[in-house]
């Protein structure tokens, strides 16, 4: 089946984190639709496990939601930057930890109805505190770091306290892996 071909693309919005765009698209039977799309570089996401099982979260403030959300250390991809490298860096500056081993656990899209992001999602085990501590980015100031153990951040995602999609994915990806490996 042939895909449908971008006629015009424009750049309605450049900001810090994303663009929007606006592209006219032909679909295979000629006609012609406009597409809103949120450009996004990606990001890296880190589930780190401690030994003993428990993992290290963070809760942060969302202003969209108006609320602090429990989540894993993320952060938005550098230019050219490898996913992994930005996952390891993001570790280290909103957890104050770095790992000895990370495995990618998957790529996944975020809101493919309308944003190009693709979030890269790695397990990171033999956790060791880092001697700088945590190195917040502005607008992470308030952010916290939480240790809990793994059964109850399952048990969070199914009373609907754990509520974000990367979250959610890397603590089931995480907790089948763990379970592989054992």
């Amino acid at each position: 089946m042939p895909l449908p071909k971008t006629i015009k693309s424009e750049r309605l919005y450049h900001g810090r984190i994303f663009d929007l765009v606006i592209e006219d698209m032909e679909e295979q039977d000629g006609n012609i639709r406009k597409c809103e799309i949120i450009s996004h570089p990606g990001g890296g996401v880190v589930i780190p496990i401690f030994d003993n099982g428990d993992i290290l979260l963070v809760r942060q403030y969302r202003y969209p939601f108006k609320t602090f959300v429990l989540e894993a250390p993320a952060g938005k991809l550098e230019p050219n930057e490898d996913p992994l490298d930005c996952a390891k860096r993001e570790l280290k500056e909103e957890t104050g930890y770095t790992a000895e081993k990370f495995i990618q656990l998957t790529a996944m899209y975020t809101t493919p109805g309308f944003c190009n992001e693709v979030l890269h999602v790695y397990l990171a085990t033999g956790l060791k505190k880092s001697e700088l501590g945590q190195n917040l980015d502005d607008g992470e100031q308030s952010l916290t770091v939480e240790s809990l153990p793994l059964t109850q951040a399952i048990e969070m995602i199914t009373k609907g306290e754990i509520v974000d999609g990367k979250t959610i994915v890397g603590i089931l990806l995480a907790e089948q892996k763990m379970k592989q490996s054992h």
